[in-house]
């Protein structure tokens, strides 16, 4: 169940990361510029933040094998139409698609906590979160040797077809998991109590945005910066962008380091190490070997934080760990969303260094806000609801 669950994890949420090395060549395609092109990074990520707020609550409403199946429908539905779109305007308004309905990942993270004894809860979420690392990070190699063997569309065609399996085979492993009762309209609010009635959540949230806020910078405008600098084909790209997939070491590593309780400090020195790692992009940008000695800190500084930050925050209140995950993740990706349109017209304006500026500032800011939690009291349980 474990594999099974690292696996989906994996597998769903690569789909928000595919394009993110094609950019070069879905401006080509669709005859844009490139700070045009990085738009679809922001829709996706955008679409992903809307359907956490609004689609992930359900994952304590309604069952949560059901939910599963049917988002993964509408995923691979959403992909194939991103395959076959004839111009950039339909593209860009199924990228907002393919971000709302690829929230499969953050229903079963919430589900592999529900599932494990207390005393390793934190190994197992950083087992489930290997998976999605992985896809993340796996994700922006695939799509440039797909793209380099049959073109950048033959991806989501492939992806959709996955998404299918996909939900076949969870349809038939996924235990059944009671839900709680109510409304719609009433867990929608509950999101928003649970958001106002838990400093620890908020604080998490922000210095989670923050982090993966430096991560979208770093990985939105590193195509561009091999591309122009160092003449890079989608083949050599692909390659770079497997440095990537050692921050996904950092996942057990931090969930153990959480069970053990050590995880306020070590939320800090990943924030800081964020902050440097982007630093070291700017200035040893020259260098292919410092770029990608970047690549591989700053992945681990992020999955390593948001490892430790869902330790925390799932173990805050039973029954709610869905809405929970909708106030982390919302946040999150909100960040990301921001972040990268930002990148888009920084990178026009000044370049590698511009995005990398922005990179090493937004950790700083999230340092700042996991300082709150020496001055505040810690809030041990959410009160009801």
């Amino acid at each position: 169940m474990t594999f099974v669950l690292a696996a989906a994890c994996g597998l769903t949420v690569a789909n928000l990361y595919y394009a993110q090395p094609l950019l070069d060549l879905v401006a080509g395609t669709f005859g844009v510029s490139q700070g045009a092109a990085t738009i679809v990074v922001t829709l996706t990520q955008a679409g992903y933040a809307v359907g956490l707020l609004f689609l992930l609550p359900l994952g304590d409403l309604i069952e949560n094998r059901k939910l599963v199946t049917r988002l993964l429908a509408g995923t691979a539905s959403a992909l194939l139409l991103a395959a076959l779109s004839p111009a950039y305007g339909m593209f860009l308004g199924v990228a907002i698609l393919i971000g709302v309905t690829s929230v499969v990942a953050q229903i079963l993270i919430p589900l592999a906590s529900h599932l494990a004894p207390a005393e390793r809860r934190g190994a197992m979420v950083g087992k489930v979160m290997s998976g999605l690392l992985l896809g993340i990070l796996l994700a922006r190699t695939v799509s440039s040797l797909v793209a380099e063997a049959w073109g950048w569309r033959a991806i989501y065609f492939i992806s959709a077809g996955l998404m299918v399996v996909l939900a076949v085979v969870l349809h038939r492993m996924l235990p059944l998991v009671g839900v709680s009762s109510g409304s719609y309209g009433s867990l929608l609010r509950s999101v928003f109590a649970l958001a106002r009635s838990s400093r620890p959540l908020r604080r998490r949230a922000l210095s989670q945005a923050m982090m993966f806020g430096a991560f979208t910078a770093f990985w939105t405008a590193i195509g561009y910066e091999l591309i122009d600098e160092h003449g890079f084909s989608q083949t050599q790209i692909a390659v770079f962008a497997l440095i990537g997939a050692g921050g996904a070491l950092a996942a057990p590593v931090a969930g153990r380091l959480a069970d053990r309780g050590h995880g306020r400090w070590a939320s800090g020195a990943a924030l800081a190490l964020a902050s440097l790692t982007l630093v070291l992009a700017a200035v040893g940008h020259r260098s292919v070997i410092a770029l990608a000695v970047a690549g591989v800190l700053l992945d681990f500084a992020v999955q390593a934080h948001q490892v430790l930050s869902q330790h925390e925050i799932f173990a805050l209140r039973d029954g709610a760990r869905a809405r929970i995950n909708t106030v982390f993740m919302t946040t999150v990706f909100t960040g990301g969303a921001v972040s990268s349109a930002l990148t888009g017209a920084l990178h026009h304006a000044y370049g590698w260094i511009g995005a990398c500026v922005l990179g090493a500032v937004l950790p700083l800011i999230g340092l700042a806000v996991w300082a709150t939690s020496f001055s505040r009291p810690r809030t041990a349980v959410l009160t009801p609801l």
